[in-house]
Order: C-alpha cells, then sequence, then structure tokens
C-alpha cells in the first residue's frame, strides 16, 4: 500500500485539486441551469448552454490534439484553466451588473468549452506519463470516483451556498478552487518528460492532424467502441436535456427534487467507482463495454418514462449509471494500453470530435421534442386515452415521452453495435 501511494503521489496531487476545481465549476454551471430555466421556462434554451460548451469540441478537438502533442502539457493546461476562471468572472461581472442575459451566458460557455477542447487532450496525457501501466484501472476508477462524488455533491452544496450566499457565493466558491488547483498545478506537479514525443515537433501541423486520423482508420476496433459511445452519448446527452423539463414542470418536483435525483446518479457511479477499483481484469472487456450500456439505456429512460414519483426516478438514476464507471474503465484501458503515448494527445482529440460531436445534436433533439413535439401531442385531444395511461397529463408528460423514445433508441444502439463489436478481439495480455 505504502509502495503505490509513492508510485501514484504526482497522481494523487493533480487528481484531488483538479477534481476540488471541477466541483466549483459544476456548482456554477447548476445554478446558472437553474436560473435560465427559471427565466426562460424552456428546455431547448436551457439545453443551449451545454450544447455552446460541446461545440467546440466538434469543431476544433482535432486541432487541439495536434496542439496538445506539440506544446508542453503542464503550461497547456494552466494557461486554459487561467481563461477558463476568466470566463466566471465575468459572468460575477454581469450579474453584480444586473446585465446578465442569455446569449452571454452562451457566449461564456462556448469559450470555456474551446479552454476544455484544448486542455482535455493535455490532461489525460499528463495522467497517463505520471500514472504506471499497472495502475491505469486503478487510477480511472479514481477518477471515476471523483467524477461521481462531484455528481453528488454540487447540486446539494450549488443549492445550500446559494441560498445562504447567493450567486456571488457560488461563484466565489468557483473561484477558490481554482486557485487551488492551479497553484497545486504549478508548484506541486512535474511531468516527465516524453521523449520520442518530440518527434511530433518535427512534423507540419497537416500531418500531425492526419496522423490521429489515420491511427484510427488502421484500428478499426478502436474507432467503432468511439463511434459506440457517439451513439450512447446522443442519447445521453438528449435525455439530459429533458430530464429538467420532466422533474421541474411535475407538480411532485421542483428544483429540490432534481437536486436529489441528480445526485443519485452520482451516488451510483460513486458505488460503481468503488466496485471497479477493487474487481480484477474482465476476460473481455470489450462485452463489458456494451453489455454495460445496454442495461443503462434500456432500464433507466423506461422507468422515468412511466413513474411519476421521485422515489421511481431516483431508482432510475442508480439503476441507469451504476455501471457506468464498469463500462469507463475497461474502455479507458483499451484506449491508454493501444494508442502509445506520444500519440495520445492526437487520437484522444480525433475521440473527442467523432465521440462527443453527437452531444450537442442530443441536446438540441432533447430539448426540441420536448418543447415543439412531445409536449404539444400530450397537450392535444388525441393524447387521452393510451399515451395519458402511459405517461401520465399535464406539463412534463410531454418529456416522459421523449425518455420512452430514448430508451427504445439506445437498445436499439446497443444491439446494433455489439453485433459488430463482438467480431473483434482484444489482446488482454496489454493490460
Amino acid at each position: 500500500m505504502k509502495k503505490q501511494i509513492i508510485e501514484l503521489k504526482t497522481f494523487f496531487i493533480l487528481w484531488s485539486t483538479q477534481s476540488l476545481s471541477q466541483l466549483g465549476s459544476a456548482m456554477t454551471s447548476f445554478a446558472l441551469s437553474l436560473w435560465l430555466y427559471e427565466q426562460t421556462g424552456s428546455a431547448l434554451q436551457t439545453a443551449l448552454l451545454s450544447i455552446c460548451s460541446y461545440a467546440p469540441y466538434v469543431v476544433m478537438s482535432i486541432f487541439a490534439g495536434a496542439l496538445s502533442d506539440r506544446w508542453d502539457k503542464k503550461k497547456t493546461m494552466l494557461v486554459c484553466d487561467t481563461f477558463a476562471a476568466c470566463t466566471t468572472v465575468a459572468v460575477l461581472i454581469l450579474l453584480r451588473t444586473d446585465l446578465l442575459r442569455p446569449w452571454h451566458m452562451y457566449a461564456l460557455n462556448a469559450i470555456n468549452g474551446l479552454m476544455n477542447t484544448v486542455q482535455q487532450p493535455a490532461s489525460d496525457v499528463a495522467m497517463t506519463m505520471i500514472t504506471p501501466k499497472k495502475h491505469y484501472q486503478k487510477v480511472s476508477g479514481m477518477r471515476s470516483f471523483s467524477n461521481s462524488l462531484i455528481t453528488i455533491l454540487n447540486p446539494v452544496l450549488a443549492t445550500a451556498v446559494f441560498s445562504f450566499a447567493g450567486m456571488d457565493g457560488v461563484i466565489y466558491v468557483d473561484l477558490l478552487t481554482f486557485a487551488a488547483a492551479f497553484s497545486a498545478l504549478l508548484a506541486g506537479v512535474k511531468l516527465p518528460s516524453l521523449g520520442d514525443g518530440q518527434a511530433s515537433q518535427k512534423e507540419s501541423f497537416k500531418v500531425t492532424v492526419k496522423s490521429g486520423l489515420g491511427y484510427l482508420k488502421d484500428n478499426p476496433l478502436i474507432l467503432v467502441l468511439i463511434l459506440f459511445l457517439a451513439g450512447v452519448n446522443f442519447v445521453a446527452s438528449a435525455f439530459d436535456a429533458t430530464l429538467p423539463a420532466l422533474i421541474l414542470s411535475r407538480k411532485n418536483g421542483g428544483e429540490a427534487v432534481l437536486g436529489i435525483v441528480s445526485s443519485c446518479a452520482g451516488i451510483a457511479t460513486l458505488l460503481g467507482s468503488v466496485i471497479v477499483t477493487i474487481l480484477p481484469a474482465p476476460k473481455n472487456r470489450i462485452r463489458v463495454i456494451y453489455r454495460t450500456m445496454l442495461f443503462s439505456l434500456g432500464t433507466e429512460n423506461f422507468l422515468l418514462a412511466f413513474s411519476q414519483t421521485p422515489a421511481l426516478w431516483c431508482v432510475g438514476q442508480i439503476i441507469g449509471w451504476i455501471l457506468v464507471p464498469l463500462m469507463s474503465a475497461n474502455l479507458d484501458v483499451i484506449l491508454r494500453s493501444t494508442i502509445p503515448v506520444e500519440m495520445q494527445g492526437r487520437v484522444y482529440s480525433c475521440r473527442n470530435t467523432l465521440q462527443f460531436f453527437t452531444i450537442p445534436l442530443g441536446l438540441f433533439a432533447g430539448g426540441f421534442l420536448v418543447d415543439h413535439v412531445c409536449e404539444p401531442v400530450m397537450a392535444s385531444p388525441m393524447a387521452r386515452g393510451l399515451l395519458t395511461d402511459l405517461f401520465g397529463s399535464g406539463k412534463g408528460s410531454g418529456a416522459a415521452m421523449v425518455m420512452f423514445i430514448l430508451g427504445v433508441l439506445g437498445v436499439g444502439v446497443c444491439l446494433i453495435f455489439g453485433r459488430i463489436l463482438h467480431k473483434y478481439k482484444y489482446d488482454e495480455t496489454r493490460d
């Protein structure tokens, strides 16, 4: 145990402080989403916040990875964190001067998303550089653990701080956590040299970009896994856009209930992360990836579609999220063990573009279906009978109908890609 702590000392410093900063950012994001929904009452306009954050992934990720492989990882993370903090300061100033409008939030989220686009591949490679290969699964489980804890705590803490100190207080907490993470990265983390990775400095930028795409073309297993997760992300992001409209609109819902239900997803992933850290390596990582997603997407969406009580919403979140860390850990091991470290920045960024381009599409589709398709259908006379028996009546019933559609779509994605992935083999001796 003592040997593991020594081997992972640098990882612990970077992981703990970056997780703290992510918690602060998540609290601000949660509070601002509630503020925007209260201002507009629109699922689509609220979803646009996340769309603006993810859009830079679609446009810039491939180029960001090439830059990441050519730039110093630590300096890249420090500069991106600083720009992200500046957007938070801008929100604070606009709030205090009573000038904050939805379009300000969209623009600032786009800038923040661009910084994350550049920072993420640098951060992913940095984690690989400071982690011995034998600890990859354990480290992945720990990262899932911290992400789960953030999901649990951020709605609760954001609500508590907001009620005590207002929106200003939430942002001040965010800035304090940023300062802690920035200081730790600047003074407490030293990244080893990549050595062979310096070859990317000699390549033209165009060649560096194309090499990431070329790697995926030559490794079809990685490409198919990425495309499968792109389908999963479409369903999951449409779910994220639909959930607030479902819970905030119901008579027995509201902001407090939404916070509790959101926290249940974090509790589930927290439990799943603990399980991942103690489980031995599975015999077939590929099978684990698509079967866990089939279980998650095939249960949560249907349960939330047909239930109208907070208790069952919480159960749905737990069932839907408890196996996600297991999927993520096995995917992470395959990627880190297969992709050469000197190419991970550019390949991860290609992954970001291909795997995450469906997130803004899913967010838009979920918000659009709620506002302009399913809610109008459920409010019309044609909904009387079977549809109201299934999804209830009044505002929120259309969101329940969208959940049902997403459940059918999610099962279809998993079954189709499950058949494709069944053809591929992964060399377990690489672990």
